[in-house]
């Protein structure tokens, strides 16, 4: 008679390789990603009530491929 470990009402912590943290956007945490997000489900913000000031805005747009 083989013998089989029970776990008694302790789940298992399983790691899941390639996976990010996901805001309640459905999208990987990043100021580009966001805007997109809320673009596509037309919630997104009009210049004149922005969050992001012009500054940031132009570096970020240096840094795109």
């Amino acid at each position: 008679m083989t013998r089989t470990k029970k776990t008694r009402g302790r789940k298992r912590a399983t790691r899941n390789k390639g996976t990010t943290k996901k805001n309640k956007l459905g999208v990987k945490n990043s100021l580009v990603n966001n805007i997109n997000a809320r673009r596509k489900r037309g919630h997104s913000r009009s210049k004149k009530h922005t969050t992001v000031s012009r500054k940031n805005y132009q570096k970020m747009e240096e840094n795109w491929q």
